[in-house]
């Protein structure tokens, strides 16, 4: 049996993310970067390859794993 001074409950505060405010919605700093990464792959393999479908899909890549990461990293920190 718990008595008030012997069993308190302990609660730790969560670490905020950065969040960046577009149009009243606070977005994850992790997600723009995803978002802005995918678009500078895509348009250097488009450069490059002159194939939009690789470009496409390479930046997609590169957004799924920028945006996983920091999703992870962000869910650790709470």
């Amino acid at each position: 049996m718990c008595v008030y001074p012997v069993c308190m409950a302990v609660v730790t505060p969560s670490a905020a993310s950065a969040t960046v405010d577009i149009a009243g919605s606070a977005w994850p700093v992790y997600k723009l970067e995803a978002l802005v990464a995918a678009l500078v792959v895509a348009a250097l393999l488009l450069l490059i390859l002159g194939s939009a479908q690789a470009a496409v899909l390479g930046g997609a890549a590169v957004a799924v794993l920028r945006w996983t990461v920091g999703a992870a990293r962000a869910h650790s920190l709470r």
